[in-house]
């Protein structure tokens, strides 16, 4: 009898994971700084003080995955080389997103200090568990198709965590302040129901999910860290794309909550439009498995690109107009969540690339690049959100102590919000989508050649008997993409 699982444990225990890993994620990059700027009452300077150390920590974090995805790679243990990282990070990550939102009482410099140590530590534990836990999909099976129904349902766990976030964050926090008597306790509680929601979710993944795909043992000197990276022109590609839509996509999810309470007049229709984006997008990743039957890849990233093109157009004509603002937003993140997931496939297609390319298969470096991608973006967008906030005039408000009923934007003020907002993003997307159009080139096809070599490389390492899948194999001059004619773009 055969010891191989079921692949629906691998599917249902990694995608698990995801639920409070996102959830939580989503209050601290989405929402922390709504809290400073409408819960703490924080001012301009410190509005723009925060938005900076934002900004710069996450980009400055972001560039030190890469090194995380290496010491993951090289790491030996009885349990892998993943779990023992996803443990940590998660125990880690899950304290300091409580610590975010406790009230210290600080002002000034000594608030920023202390802002900056907790966030540059809480960015250090979610580099520890994204790179792990991301890291360990390329080792859960070879197969394209099977990658594709492991990442449909990590994505959709994924956003059912993240939009119960969204749709709970303004109900619950209310609800939770006015039980405790203060606003931010409700805030603090809120986090910290969410840290043991991802703690228990994260305990399915470490238990159940198997790796299927399993290779010598390889050691990657930290000289060639950069090399690994930069020789894998298409991960190149991908990442540089993938960085320009999420650092707009992030900036459009940050700035909702203002937008609803600012320019459509009423915050607490934001968790149902919310809501009823969730669903939506997870209707998208639904049924993007019976898409890929019929369209390629390119296809549907082509059709997913035109529809987050076509929503925020629509997006900027809304204001007031909630039906406007509802099909806006189902343009939007029905799209989103097309290239969200093609953004993972991508990125996980590139480790069998570099494998065939550069002879060191390299997981976790290579899947560093997505949490590269969220990190940058965020700190991107932490940055769009400040210059937003202060060209409207919404950090003036707590600078003048005026009242959230007195608050009220001009026209002008309005379509500097917008601007940020909307059409920076969309310049963005389309800039996205060029890039990905004219330089990514694996293919379906092109994927199923470069696994069919590296098999006929895996089985001439043991003349006479059968290597493993997966094994590296050192690439000769003949074995390069530009010397072998069967593989070429």
């Amino acid at each position: 009898m055969s010891n191989k699982p079921s692949p629906w444990r691998n599917r249902l225990s990694f995608g698990i994971g995801t639920l409070g890993r996102d959830a939580s994620a989503g209050l601290v990059s989405m929402y922390l700084m709504f809290y400073m700027t409408e819960v703490l009452n924080i001012s301009t300077a410190a509005t723009v003080s925060v938005a900076t150390i934002i900004m710069a920590m996450r980009i400055f974090d972001a560039l030190n995955d890469p090194i995380m995805g290496l010491i993951v790679d090289n790491t030996k243990t009885r349990w892998g080389k993943f779990k023992p990282w996803i443990m940590l990070g998660a125990g880690l990550w899950a304290a300091t997103t409580v610590t975010l939102f406790i009230d210290t009482g600080l002002t000034g410099g000594a608030f920023l200090i202390w802002f900056t140590i907790v966030y540059l530590i809480w960015s250090i534990a979610y580099t520890i568990n994204d790179i792990s836990f991301y890291g360990m999909l390329p080792a859960l099976s070879r197969s394209q198709p099977e990658r594709e129904k492991i990442g449909v349902v990590a994505r959709i766990c994924a956003n059912v965590g993240l939009f119960a976030t969204v749709v709970g964050v303004v109900p619950i926090t209310k609800a939770l302040g006015e039980q405790l008597g203060n606003p931010q306790h409700g805030w603090l509680v809120f986090a910290a129901i969410l840290a043991a929601i991802m703690l228990f979710f994260q305990s399915f993944t470490l238990i159940f999910t198997k790796e299927q795909v399993t290779f010598r043992d390889e050691h990657t000197p930290l000289r060639e860290l950069l090399s690994v990276i930069y020789r894998n022109d298409q991960l190149m590609w991908v990442t540089a794309a993938m960085l320009l839509f999420m650092g707009a996509y992030t900036t459009i999810t940050m700035l909702g909550l203002h937008y609803f309470k600012y320019i459509y007049g009423d915050e607490n229709m934001y968790p149902i439009f919310a809501a009823i984006l969730g669903v939506t997008q997870l209707l998208a990743l639904s049924v993007f498995p019976q898409l890929t039957k019929v369209f390629s890849r390119r296809q549907i990233h082509t059709l997913a690109s035109a529809l987050c093109a076509a929503g925020l157009i629509v997006f900027w004509f809304g204001e007031v107009n909630m039906a406007v603002i509802a099909v806006a937003g189902l343009l939007l993140f029905s799209g989103q969540g097309f290239i969200q997931l093609l953004m993972m496939m991508y990125i996980a297609d590139c480790v069998e690339y570099g494998q065939w390319k550069l002879g060191r298969r390299n997981e976790s470096i290579t899947v560093a690049l997505q949490p590269f991608i969220y990190k940058a973006s965020n700190g991107i967008a932490s940055g769009l959100m400040g210059i937003a906030l202060v060209i409207s005039g919404i950090s003036a408000f707590n600078d003048a102590g005026i009242p959230d009923s007195a608050r009220v934007l001009t026209a002008a003020q309005i379509t500097n919000f917008k601007l940020v907002m909307l059409v920076i993003p969309l310049l963005a997307v389309i800039v996205s989508w060029i890039i990905l159009f004219t330089k990514y080139r694996i293919s379906e096809d092109r994927y199923q050649e470069i696994i069919a070599d590296l098999q006929l490389r895996e089985a001439a390492t043991a003349p006479g008997e059968s290597a493993g899948p997966g094994t590296a194999i050192p690439v000769t001059a003949q074995d390069t993409p530009t010397d072998n004619p069967d593989l070429k773009s």
